[in-house]
């Protein structure tokens, strides 16, 4: 990485060669630029080109906008999508755009603003976005954070108006046209963009805007459900990529299963969906395992828990648990089974009209009576299930679904009256059930502690009940295994590049 704030040699600030003159500061520890410098480094450069397609989301984003904009009659929504995040001192993450505004805007720029107001012809999108930091300004060459010698090119108001199919400004004139505004009353998606936020008194009614577009968000448009199946396409290979590499992580561990997934990740989409979970042995217990730091041992299973996020920015997320050396014990098997058939009852469960937690439930049912059998759970399962008791819970922890979009747990601003409400035709949602046996639990027998099982599909509710979108990734203890071994007589892993 190039370092751009290494220090350098004090200039000579000699009679000869005063500072004020010849010299201009840039930032600490930079080098300073010599006047002249700046107009050689601003001038004889030709236009770069920038893709003068427009966004395949375009239709729908504006549909969007208008629906957003209609619920909030009367009313002006100001929507940032956030800035960079620090990493280190001066080192940012990955720009990854606010997801309500992406919804919005397809726009993946950061600090950009959308403003939907009120018109005569219905509500009016405005999309303020950074001046370009190119060859017309020092910020060019000087700035290392936006200027396009050092980032690229970048869309501006001209070309993402362009780009968006969208009516733009530059982000300097939002402070001014907020004020022309000021008649109707102003809501902000607060929390992303501390300057946008003081732009305007915070209102009591602010938090609705949030509210509003997670709801709106639940059901997924036709463009929203492919991009959906296309993440769960790129995880799919991503999954086959670690089965092909695990006899390479045996003795080496987790990283390697973390390192080949993501690198499909890359390879294919944006980026990954949410930190994967490549859990080993007695880590498969831990529900939220990221150290990944682990090793892989024959004889144990591999919990994979990751999703691909593709250049959308929607992700899949889908958990599979696999033999290590591709043949599951008596034990692992007969935990699988259970698990598998909890899964069955929660996918089945899902259909238009039955209230969210009906997979919850199914599978439930499912894993108290399995427990029961195995003699783990000891009080009858009617009874253990009980909300007053809930005993069944020691093993499962978690719940089966949660909805699933542009982020990897969707909609997380919607009311429990919506969110936990009847499920409508184009929700998707994971199915998820599991079981962990922690290592040192004395309720569980012993060839079972250290056992961690979850399957996990992602589900989109259809007219005619559920359509598993990660079917292409086998389920059965026997389809497992068939897999793994087809997979292994390929060879080594081979991404495509």
């Amino acid at each position: 990485m190039s370092d751009s704030n290494q220090n350098v040699p004090e200039p000579d600030v000699s009679a000869e060669n005063p500072i004020s003159e010849h010299w201009v500061w840039v930032g600490p520890h930079r080098p300073p630029c010599p006047r002249v410098l700046f107009e050689h480094m601003t001038s004889n450069w030709d236009v770069p080109e920038l893709a003068d397609e427009v966004h395949p989301a375009v239709a729908f984003s504006a549909a969007r906008r208008r629906r957003i904009g209609e619920h909030f009659a009367g009313k002006t929504l100001m929507i940032p999508t956030g800035n960079y995040k620090v990493r280190a001192n001066d080192t940012e993450y990955r720009f990854r755009a606010g997801t309500d505004f992406f919804y919005l805007t397809g726009c993946d720029e950061p600090d950009a603003v959308l403003v939907i107001s009120p018109s005569a012809h219905g509500p009016r999108s405005t999309l303020y976005v950074p001046h370009r930091r190119d060859h017309h300004t020092h910020e060019f060459f000087t700035d290392s954070t936006y200027g396009e010698l050092w980032v690229g090119a970048r869309r501006g108001a001209v070309e993402s108006a362009k780009y968006y199919d969208i009516e733009t400004a530059p982000l300097e004139y939002l402070q001014k046209d907020l004020a022309s505004l000021a008649a109707t009353e102003i809501l902000t998606l607060r929390g992303f963009d501390a300057k946008v936020d003081a732009m305007v008194e915070a209102n009591a009614a602010d938090e609705q805007v949030a509210i509003a577009l997670s709801e709106h968000r639940l059901v997924k448009d036709d463009f929203e459900v492919a991009q959906l199946q296309l993440a769960i396409e790129y995880t799919v290979k991503g999954f086959e990529d670690v089965v092909r590499a695990l006899p390479e992580a045996e003795g080496r561990g987790e990283r390697v299963v973390e390192g080949i997934f993501n690198l499909r990740a890359r390879v294919e989409g944006n980026d990954v969906g949410y930190d994967t979970i490549a859990a080993s042995g007695s880590h498969a217990t831990i529900l939220h395992w990221r150290h990944n730091n682990g090793v892989v041992r024959r004889g144990d299973m591999l919990l994979l828990d990751a999703g691909v996020e593709c250049h959308n920015l929607y992700t899949a997320d889908v958990t599979r648990t696999m033999p290590i050396n591709g043949i599951f014990s008596p034990a692992q098997r007969r935990i699988y089974e259970l698990v598998l058939a909890a899964q069955e009852a929660g996918i089945a469960a899902v259909k238009p009209g039955v209230k969210f937690m009906a997979a919850h439930e199914a599978a439930m049912k499912v894993l108290a009576e399995g427990l029961y059998r195995l003699g783990i759970l000891k009080e009858e399962p009617a009874s253990a299930l009980r909300l007053d008791r809930q005993l069944h819970r020691r093993y499962t922890l978690h719940g089966v679904s949660h909805m699933l979009g542009i982020d990897v747990h969707d909609c997380a601003n919607a009311r429990n009256e919506e969110y936990l409400g009847e499920l409508h035709e184009g929700y998707v949602l994971t199915v998820e059930p599991g079981l962990y046996f922690q290592a040192n639990d004395q309720t569980v027998p012993e060839e079972y502690r250290g056992i961690g099982v979850r399957i996990e599909d992602d589900v989109l509710v259809t007219a005619a009940g559920a359509k598993n979108l990660s079917a292409a990734l086998p389920r059965t203890p026997d389809d497992v295994e068939a897999w793994m071994a087809d997979l292994w007589s390929r060879g080594p892993v081979n991404l495509g590049l």
